[in-house]
């Protein structure tokens, strides 16, 4: 399969599962909303509340999926890949705004208790919502497995929080119908408020780190440097620098050749160890500054302060 055969396929991918990501957080905002309506069950309103919140960060991810696969153009050239950080970004902050509104409203009921009603409608609800999650979770693993896409990811590491706060609200839901536990219910609703913001502070910490430029990690640049020094006639390398914008690595190196070779051999060497890099990150975009073997010069690699792993 070709570069742009490649490319074209994780795009579709990528939309498929923004696209079941709407429909799945639309249908659950729906019947849980419906359904804490009739129960009067703060952890099935917070759980509503949350989907809510699933709706527009959805919405956000597949705006920022296929804005983020536009081809590379006069202005942005560099393409548009760091709109799926920013759609990451966005989702942590409607994570904190759900997670504080829960937070809010189980404090209040300390003080103000709610009676609750209908168990078993509440109980059938958060049933049907799991099978919902289950089937999206496993629909945007495979998407992951396939593609690397920070936005899906992060839609995916909210749906699997969903999941765990779904068990929860369940479990509360039966507590108060069976045992009349009706703390049950505030308990449930504070600790998956405090679930959510932990896992919304994780999502906004990576998007922050690629939209600031951060570096690839110590495992993926090793990765690099041995393909590059195991190509004959590299003696070194400095001011090796990296980012990631979207699905698309950039990378940036300065080779180091015998100084009697010609420009013309230092660019065929130069080649064999950008395919070598393509062969493992296709989505690789490499650049490469061919210098004579122990020339005196300023480098980046002089520039840098504190410790780099390689």
């Amino acid at each position: 399969m070709t570069l742009s055969n490649n490319f074209r396929n994780a795009h579709r991918l990528k939309n498929i599962a923004a696209c079941a990501s709407v429909c799945t957080a639309f249908v659950l905002t729906l019947i849980k909303g419906a359904a804490a309506f009739m129960t009067g069950s703060l952890s099935m309103l917070s759980s509503m509340a949350d989907s809510l919140a699933d709706v527009i960060s959805s919405v956000i991810t597949l705006i920022a999926v296929t804005y983020a696969d536009k081809p590379l153009t006069c202005d942005h050239r560099y393409g548009y890949g760091k709109a799926e950080a920013l759609s990451a970004l966005l989702q942590a902050a409607f994570i904190s705004g759900s997670a504080c509104f829960i937070l809010y409203d189980a404090t209040y009921r300390l003080y103000h208790p709610v009676e609750l009603e209908y168990m078993s409608l509440g109980i059938w609800t958060m049933l049907c919502s799991l099978m919902l999650t289950v089937a999206l979770i496993i629909l945007q693993k495979y998407v992951i497995r396939r593609i690397n896409s920070q936005a899906i990811e992060a839609d995916n590491k909210h749906y699997v929080i969903d999941l765990v706060a779904n068990v929860a609200v369940l479990l509360s839901l039966m507590a108060v119908k069976y045992r009349q536990w009706q703390w049950a219910d505030m308990a449930t609703a504070a600790m998956v408020s405090i679930y959510l913001l932990l896992t919304a502070q994780k999502i906004a910490k990576r998007a922050l780190e690629e939209i600031t430029d951060k570096e690839i990690d110590a495992a993926t640049k090793s990765t690099i440097l041995q393909a590059v020094m195991s190509t004959d006639g590299i003696m070194g390398y400095h001011d090796f620098r990296s980012r990631i914008s979207g699905n698309r690595l950039f990378i940036e190196i300065h080779l180091e050749f015998d100084g009697n070779l010609s420009l013309y051999d230092t660019h065929r060497l130069s080649e064999k160890a950008e395919n070598k890099i393509a062969a493992i990150y296709p989505q690789a975009q490499v650049l490469i500054h061919q210098d004579p073997y122990g020339i005196l010069e300023k480098r980046l690699d002089n520039d840098i302060i504190g410790p780099c792993e390689l």
